[in-house]
């Protein structure tokens, strides 16, 4: 909707592809919200339809990379800070979920590990390409940050998505640098720092386990994903120069 999403909303105007969107009326308005064929709507625009749009398309090299994850257990913080070395092992590990209109049959969440978020297109092993992006990371003296779109509160069915306002203030808090104006607790099982405060961002949000009705019950599934990720990870061990399972989870 033009609330939700304003900036693609607007861009979808003549020269734009619509793709399994539904069309209603002689006029043949798109209807967005009808998903009877497909919940996997898609839009393809010239960047030129959006207003603010970077004009010489070239950019230096990144201060700050972002591996975005859709958790469907509500167990992951809507952002997080990573050490290199954690960067590394969420970057093979590759966490997220594939949500309805992702594939074929899938209705629910369901949660999977594609290796450096992209598995399907990798022709080394994974751990090449972690070793790759930690040589960039150090040359460049960039940081690395998990953010999370999916569900807070609870899982799939109990919580509720994350709010794109939420989401887009944390995108906006690391590339502005006022996430650096505020303290830090690190998460005692995946050992990543969670901060206290963001501008646009209710605190509680900002960890987890004060989403929860029960946090012993975060507690629970917080340990089930983190066994998720271990579980995953010892294919990787052994392989590459450095075994980074050792800055996962801690069971």
């Amino acid at each position: 909707s033009e609330e939700t999403e304003p900036d693609i909303y607007r861009a979808i105007h003549r020269d734009a592809m619509l793709e399994n969107v539904a069309l209603k009326g002689e006029n043949n308005v798109p209807d967005y919200f009808d998903v009877s064929k497909t919940e996997n709507g898609r839009v393809s625009y010239p960047i030129f339809h959006i207003d603010n749009y970077h004009e010489p398309q070239h950019a230096g090299h990144p201060k700050n990379i972002i591996f975005l994850s859709c958790d469907a257990f509500g167990v992951l913080p809507p952002i997080a800070k990573l050490a290199p070395e954690q960067a590394m092992y969420h970057f093979i590990s590759g966490y997220t979920a594939k949500v309805a209109g992702t594939e074929r049959g899938i209705t629910e969440p369901v949660a999977t590990f594609s290796a450096c978020f992209g598995a399907a297109f990798l022709t080394h092993c994974p751990t090449r390409y972690a070793e790759l992006l930690k040589e960039k990371l150090e040359k460049h003296n960039a940081k690395a940050w998990i953010v999370n779109s999916g569900w807070s509160g609870g899982p799939y069915g109990v919580g509720k998505r994350m709010a794109i306002k939420t989401t887009r203030s944390c995108v906006d808090a690391i590339l502005d640098g006022t996430i650096e104006n505020t303290t830090w607790t690190k998460d005692p099982v995946f050992g990543w720092d969670l901060p206290a405060s963001i501008p646009n961002v209710d605190d509680n949000v900002l960890n987890p386990r004060n989403t929860w009705p029960d946090p012993k019950d975060y507690d629970a599934a917080e340990r089930k994903l983190a066994e998720m990720y271990v579980k995953n990870f010892e294919k990787y061990i052994g392989k590459g120069n450095t075994d980074y399972s050792q800055f996962g989870p801690k069971l």
